[in-house]
């Protein structure tokens, strides 16, 4: 150490080096851990115990650090650092990722400058919280500091400080009178705004500060106490706004909205503390307090982790309580349920049957890839419309409903203070429940989509005299092979889309709820000049209950009928694998066969169309059951805990996972 210092500077205490700067950040260096998440604390005691042996070096970084932080703004660091400037998420991940391969460098006059230079690295605020609070102390009277309520004047600490809680402030009172925000707080255009009541009085409070003898305030102080008041109140309506999504549904742009505002209160509380003095050691600590805070800041502004998990899960959460609450009808207990669900599902494989005949003819159809995929499009979204306006099923489009609901009983049992046996048992029963439904799905769709199908393509056979399989057959019974093709793959893809056609559906839900939709068709004036008063809401009826499945079913055919021309444009093998459809392709290889078909390739059929059911459901409800579980703040180290118990259960009770055994009944809320 006594060598850098010799080589930074002269005994007058003048910087050797051009760039200012560069003592001080090697100094850091010399002190930041390699793997500052993994260590556990950082001591300063060499350096602390050189400068109080090295009067003449403890000068010099004295006179070197007061002229590096002399004058150097930074009102606008504290009011910007880590909270939301734009209400665009995707501008907002955009403008993170940017900086954090080339980060923005402000003017040399700031502290976030000096700061970016110094703590460059984005973990340099965990390893610097994990000092020992004593040596900060010791440190900052070592290096004689003065405490930020030495003065009030421009361009001081205290100064800065204020001027960002009014910025902030400032901001607040006029985002919170936005229509979008007014939207999910209409009561608030009927009460004075906690808001701009605060911005009043804190600019009262600041000039107060600035001209009294004492620029600190002490904690019973009557302003001081009246500014938490407001604050108390603004956070309440914030959360209120949270609240009322589930009546009035929420958007990405709002949610960001109002995380904004909810930073900024956070970040007001911060720095409004820091004015506060009770004793003369709360000066020193205080002091201390805000220079942690800029550091902090100032490294997690970019942090994108940060951005997705609060920005997604108010969103993801609206999207999952819509889901779940129709999933809830796709979980059977009673023997009447469990039939019903095999009748609807008979339902859905007799459509699918059909569908597969049609793609099959539309293959023959001269086009391009592109042509395909729009005829392949119609087909199955047709088709998976027809589906679900009839009451049908099709069994993998139930576990991303489920999966919200079962998230949902999850919830229930933590805030009711369920204890942990009973909590996890009543999950195993719940998931048997689901598994049964979901396999008396499976059943039905096979069993019909299979006949169906033949019927179908033996009938064509039968009038037209054309085996439509044909010249397809070795490729529709290869492709269910999981050994001879990649089936489990192309299963997956399907699953994903399964996947995103639940959170389709919750998301149309929730934006329509948001946008009033129904509301404005019920009072549409042309409709109700048309049909009627009660012909418009009858309409407004039938789409609050079928829109969010008729564009979901829709999307969800989209996927299916694209995906593999868009694997031929990319030179990419992509494509679709799904149990029912599957199925219906098994039937017609064997026809277009002539039913010349060995046993090796009829058993590596069956057993594809297992695993190609098996990881359609695994893949779409893993998915969703993980937004689930996210959008309710439930650790996902409860994943291991229900997977033992549900293990647990099914070693004990098998048969209850297949079929309609009578159990205690399990409330879903």
């Amino acid at each position: 150490m006594q060598k850098s210092f010799s080589k930074y500077f002269s005994s007058e205490c003048v910087v050797l080096q051009d760039d200012q700067l560069e003592f001080i950040v090697k100094l850091v260096n010399y002190f930041r851990p390699k793997n500052a998440k993994n260590t556990k604390g950082v001591s300063l005691q060499p350096l602390i115990d050189f400068l109080n042996t090295n009067e003449e070096h403890k000068l010099q970084i004295q006179a070197y650090l007061k002229n590096i932080f002399k004058n150097k703004s930074f009102h606008r660091m504290l009011a910007d650092a880590g909270v939301l400037q734009t209400t665009q998420f995707f501008s907002e991940i955009k403008k993170r990722l940017f900086e954090k391969v080339l980060p923005h460098q402000p003017e040399k006059n700031t502290v976030e400058y000096v700061l970016n230079q110094i703590f460059y690295d984005t973990n340099d605020a965990i390893w610097i919280k994990n000092i020992p609070t004593y040596q900060l102390y010791e440190l900052f009277d070592l290096l004689d500091f003065k405490d930020i309520y030495t003065s009030a004047k421009p361009e001081s600490p205290l100064n800065e400080l204020l001027t960002s809680i009014g910025l902030i402030s400032q901001r607040m009172s006029g985002r919170v009178m936005e229509n979008e925000v007014l939207h999910m707080l209409p009561e608030l255009e009927k009460l004075d705004s906690p808001f701009v009541t605060f911005e009043k009085e804190f600019l009262q409070l600041a000039d107060d500060l600035q001209t009294q003898e004492n620029h600190y305030i002490s904690s019973d102080n009557l302003d001081f106490k009246q500014l938490l008041v407001l604050l108390n109140q603004s956070e309440n309506l914030i959360e209120k706004a949270f609240h009322n999504s589930a009546k009035y549904g929420i958007t990405l742009r709002v949610n960001q909205s109002l995380l904004r505002i909810q930073q900024q209160l956070l970040r007001i509380r911060t720095l409004l503390n820091l004015l506060v003095v009770n004793n003369e050691e709360d000066k020193r600590k205080n002091t201390i307090d805000l220079t942690l805070n800029l550091i902090k800041f100032n490294c997690f502004k970019n942090n994108i982790r940060s951005l997705i998990k609060d920005s997604t899960r108010l969103v993801a959460y609206e999207i999952t309580q819509h889901t779940g609450k129709t999933g809830e009808q796709y979980i059977t207990e009673t023997k009447l349920e469990y039939f019903k669900m095999l009748w609807a599902a008979m339902g859905g494989g007799f459509i699918v049957g059909i569908l597969v005949i049609i793609k099959l003819l539309l293959s023959k159809v001269e086009s391009s890839d592109f042509g395909h995929a729009i005829l392949y499009s119609l087909n199955y979204s047709l088709g998976f419309i027809a589906i679900y306006l009839l009451g049908f099923t099709l069994a993998t489009k139930q576990p991303a409903m489920t999966a919200a609901a079962i998230a949902r009983s999850l919830e229930e049992g933590i805030k009711n203070h369920v204890n942990s046996t009973e909590k996890y048992t009543a999950f195993a029963k719940l998931f048997a429940r689901l598994f049964r439904s979901q396999f008396i799905a499976f059943v039905g769709n096979v069993l019909v989509a299979f006949p169906v199908a033949l019927f179908v393509i033996w009938l064509i056979n039968y009038g037209f005299d054309s085996n439509i399989a044909q010249e397809k057959h070795q490729k529709l019974l290869t492709d269910l092979s999981p050994i001879d093709s990649l089936a489990i793959f192309h299963a997956s893809i399907a699953g994903l889309f399964l996947f995103l056609s639940g959170i389709i559906s919750g998301n149309v839900s929730n934006t329509s709820k948001f946008s009033k939709f129904y509301y404005r068709i019920q009072e549409n004036p042309s409709l109700k000049n048309n049909f009627g008063r009660n012909g418009a809401r009858k309409i407004a009826l039938w789409f609050e209950k079928n829109w969010a499945g008729v564009v979901s079913n829709g999307w969800f055919g989209v996927f299916l009928g694209s995906t593999a021309s868009v694997g031929l444009f990319l030179g990419l093998n992509l494509d679709i694998r799904h149990i029912t459809f599957a199925a219906g392709n098994f039937a017609m290889g064997l026809y277009g066969a002539g039913f010349q078909v060995d046993f090796y390739t009829i058993f590596w059929a069956i057993i594809g169309i297992f695993f190609i059911g098996l990881c359609n459901f695994m893949v779409s409800f893993s998915l969703s059951l993980i937004i689930a579980l996210r959008s309710r703040n439930i650790s996902f180290s409860e994943l291991k805990l229900l997977n033992k118990a549900v293990w647990s259960y099914f070693k004990r009770k098998p048969f209850r996972f297949f079929l309609p055994i009578m159990d205690k009944k399990i409330k879903i809320n």
